[in-house]
């Protein structure tokens, strides 16, 4: 069964479906004086809904760093009837689908003049106990990288790490295989006050691309801050010889940051894809999202954190 709107809301939530290079832009969270992601969607999207500044404010499903990129990023906007009725234009009365499209475009058409490094693939209509950060279900990432044997390509160097040293792909492809599950990442991530670093980890896969590069696949229920590119380079450092993989491991038990491994570049990573569940199952999610995580043995319990 799918959740749908009230009627008679005064409010429409929508999901914004997103790609952008991130190389240009001081990560997603809008910030005076800065050009992000975040402050140029919603510039465009007051144009659109004709709408005070600051007025349409968006809920982003993963918080990307300053040069990070995102294929697969997700945020949701409450708009009123009028304003949705105005966003669609000539497109109102068509199916849903062609009303996703026919929004995106609108925005593309305002991005286009001064931000053509966004993408908003699709504008669709969900429930309104849909969030694109609470709701989510899991998160997936992508670093590449190029190791010393690895053949230049100028153009995806925007998109992709060097490594200046030689890497064994099967030592990394083992330690990487290690890190998955339920644990704390404390050793990983950047330190917020209140937050806990527990995650479960369901991927760490490493592939050869068609361009000689590596590839690792990264997802988690959820990331606290920093952690993808601390992994991928703990991981990098097995590869290159600098950690035995049982010392990476030792790293990960001792649940304490650590300058043994260097934390990767932002410009190799990328988001592919936030996961969400049924309609049904939308609110019970985010409630469940939002309450405290259950501590690991040793710990204090701490509220959630999710990126």
């Amino acid at each position: 069964m799918t959740d749908t709107l009230p009627d008679r809301s005064p409010h429409v939530r929508l999901r914004l479906d997103l790609a952008y290079d991130g190389t240009d832009f001081h990560g997603w969270a809008a910030q005076p004086g800065l050009r992000t992601v975040q402050g140029e969607l919603e510039a465009a999207l007051a144009m659109v809904l004709r709408a005070p500044e600051g007025e349409s404010r968006l809920t982003v499903g993963g918080r990307t760093d300053a040069g990070v990129h995102a294929r697969g990023q997700v945020a949701h906007l409450d708009v009123t009837a009028e304003q949705l009725d105005r966003w669609n234009g000539r497109s109102a009365g068509s199916d849903e689908a062609d009303s996703s499209r026919a929004r995106a475009r609108r925005v593309q058409g305002v991005l286009r003049r001064g931000a053509p490094d966004i993408a908003v693939r699709g504008v669709t209509r969900v429930p309104s106990t849909f969030d694109a950060r609470f709701s989510a279900l899991r998160r997936r990432y992508e670093y590449r990288l190029r190791d010393a044997s690895s053949p230049a390509d100028p153009l995806t160097a925007r998109f992709t790490a060097d490594v200046g040293r030689d890497l064994d792909l099967h030592r990394m492809r083992r330690v990487s295989e290690g890190l998955i599950g339920l644990n704390d990442f404390t050793s990983f991530c950047k330190a917020r006050e209140g937050a806990t670093a527990v995650r479960t980890l369901l991927d760490f896969s490493w592939r050869e691309t068609d361009d000689g590069a590596f590839a690792a696949r990264i997802e988690a229920d959820a990331f606290c801050h920093s952690m993808v590119r601390a992994l991928v380079g703990g991981v990098v450092a097995v590869g290159a010889g600098r950690l035995a993989p049982e010392e990476l491991t030792g790293i990960l038990d001792a649940r304490q940051r650590t300058s043994r491994f260097t934390v990767m570049p932002a410009h190799g990573l990328s988001l592919e894809e936030i996961g969400y569940p049924d309609d049904d199952a939308l609110a019970a999610r985010a409630e469940a999202t939002r309450a405290k995580r259950a501590a690991l043995p040793g710990q204090a319990r701490t509220r959630e954190s999710d990126r």
